[in-house]
């Protein structure tokens, strides 16, 4: 094994988020898998990315692309055996490449034995595994959040002859973590994982843990002794492995689940900064920082062992939750006009589709992601402009296969093309034989190659994983302006949101940008139409 032995080393990591079944075939059936994946982990080691972070892998229905979760401790067979799976592991580590994994606490599948058993007898010793009903009316301030799918958060189930809990879809039952078989057993599953070294877990859903009644059954504080009971579990067990938290929160609520590291109540090392997100697309939609510079201001500082984790995209929809409703109507008609584009409160679409295609744009808000605070995360095909398919269902339109080249099924399969677990786009503007791997790899001023450069960047220079983070206010709405420092090195990052030229003041001298090596005498700058400058 070959990894850096620094404990912090998510504060510096570039995570790649990555759908095995999306990525590469190495059997020929038609969907991606372990071998697929070992044989390309060069590609993700020459892009420059740190630690890979593997969506739900585990023996699943897939009536929710692996989160509805049958059995915690095998690989799904689609995607190979769990010798395919630590000879990947391993291959990985010799890469210098860590790897996170997806921890489903939350829920099952309906079609685990845990729940087959529970359902099939009130005297089952699974049965309290679950929150049943007799009425299905508790809780009722608990919001629905897939609101297009599920009109309740309770279901009945004529076997059990009682209604089940569930947050989410209506074939992912609860777990009832009051119940400490419950926690035993999942303390397993994450020791099943560790001690086949991987480096940690992003835990999915983590607020919805316990429910009570009068609450709205997210945040409460027995959730929050649940996970710090993990964390000391893990810590104890498997120092320098992490954890990060999904938690769709505002963030003073996802502060909470840093815990507070130096009265021994830790619970996650990273969290992701969700509400930053959609403010990024409607900031460069308007060409005003505003709602950015806001929602920065009203993010409270972390423990200082802790980390955020930032994107643009990701597997599921461009969440709106945390907007308001005018800015949610605002941000369809402008990024999901096509009601196929827009899916429970968010927007169903890929990164370069969102952004018009446009190169200029893509830049700017990679630019944007690897110089906030926190560790970026890159999405699968991203790197290259991939396009989506608003005409699948749920969010398959931006889990296509990845368009390796411009042969048969993009070179993400040698299985015959009605074989692939969904068709490869195939359209003028993002299809595979435009967009792909090896075109861009051989062109220095591609997307790519930019992705490349932006990542090694960023590794050279500390302050951007390590640093303080510092707003600066040029009196023009248009630009978002930030200073990181950390260890004597200073870096002014300037971006300019519109199409238009933009004049900025800044003080402290002249200045070398770090992309270009261009050097900035004055004190006041023209920014070109979305240029963005890092300024050491």
């Amino acid at each position: 094994m070959k990894i850096n032995t620094d404990s912090f080393w998510y504060k510096d990591a570039v995570f790649y988020e990555l759908n095995l079944r999306a990525f590469a075939d190495g059997n020929g059936d038609g969907i991606g898998d372990f071998r697929g994946l070992a044989d390309r982990l060069d590609y993700l080691q020459e892009l420059g990315v740190t630690c890979i972070w593997l969506l739900p892998m585990y023996p699943s229905p897939l009536r929710d692309d692996g989160y509805d979760i049958s059995d915690y401790f095998h690989v799904h067979p689609d995607f190979g055996t769990l010798e395919d799976f630590k000879r990947f592991v391993d291959l990985a580590h010799e890469r210098d490449l860590r790897v996170i994994a997806d921890l489903v606490l939350n829920h099952t599948s309906d079609q685990h034995p845990w729940f087959q058993a529970a359902r099939a007898s009130k005297d089952s010793p699974y049965r309290d595994f679950y929150v049943w009903s007799d009425t299905g009316q508790e809780y009722a301030d608990a919001r629905i959040i897939f609101l297009d799918t599920e009109a309740s958060n309770w279901t009945y189930d004529p076997v059990a002859g009682q209604y089940f809990w569930h947050r989410f879809y209506s074939h992912q039952p609860d777990l009832n973590w009051d119940n400490p078989r419950v926690r035993e057993e999942m303390f397993h599953v994450a020791d099943y994982w560790l001690d086949m070294g991987i480096d940690g877990f992003r835990a999915d859903a983590v607020p919805y843990l316990i429910e009570r009644e009068g609450t709205n059954c997210e945040n409460l504080p027995e959730t929050h002794a649940i996970l710090q009971d993990l964390r000391r579990h893990i810590d104890d067990r498997y120092p320098g492995r992490i954890l990060l938290a999904e938690a769709n929160q505002w963030p003073e609520d996802v502060l909470s689940y840093f815990g507070d590291p130096s009265a021994g109540r830790a619970e996650f090392h990273m969290g992701f900064h969700f509400p930053v997100m959609p403010r990024l697309y409607m900031a460069l939609k308007k060409g005003d920082t505003t709602s950015i510079y806001d929602i920065l201001r009203r993010t409270p500082p972390i423990p200082d062992d802790c980390q955020w984790c930032v994107f643009v995209r990701n597997h599921d929809e461009l969440t709106l939750e945390m907007v308001t409703e005018e800015e949610r109507q605002y941000m369809w008609e402008q990024y999901a006009p096509e009601p196929r584009m827009r899916l429970n409160l968010g927007i169903r679409r890929r990164l370069a589709p969102l952004l018009d295609n446009d190169r200029r744009k893509i830049e700017l808000l990679n630019s944007i992601l690897f110089t906030l605070p926190g560790s970026p995360v890159i999405y699968y095909g991203d790197e290259i402009g991939m396009g989506d398919n608003i005409w699948l269902d749920d969010r398959n339109g931006v889990r296509t296969p990845m368009q390796w080249t411009d042969g048969p099924n993009a070179g993400f399969s040698g299985a015959p093309p009605e074989s692939l677990y969904v068709s490869v786009i195939d359209d003028p503007v993002y299809g595979y034989r435009r967009v792909n791997i090896a075109a861009q790899r051989a062109d220095p001023d591609s997307l790519l190659n930019f992705m490349r450069r932006l990542i090694a960047l960023r590794q050279e220079h500390p302050c951007f994983g390590r640093g303080t983070f510092e707003l600066v206010d040029t009196g023009n709405r248009a630009v978002l302006a930030y200073r990181r420092e950390y260890k004597g090195e200073r870096v002014l990052a300037l971006h300019n949101l519109t199409a238009a030229a933009q004049q900025v003041a800044v003080t402290d001298g002249s200045y070398i940008d770090l992309l270009t090596g261009e050097s900035y005498p004055s004190a006041r700058l023209a920014l070109t139409p979305y240029q963005y400058l890092w300024l050491a």
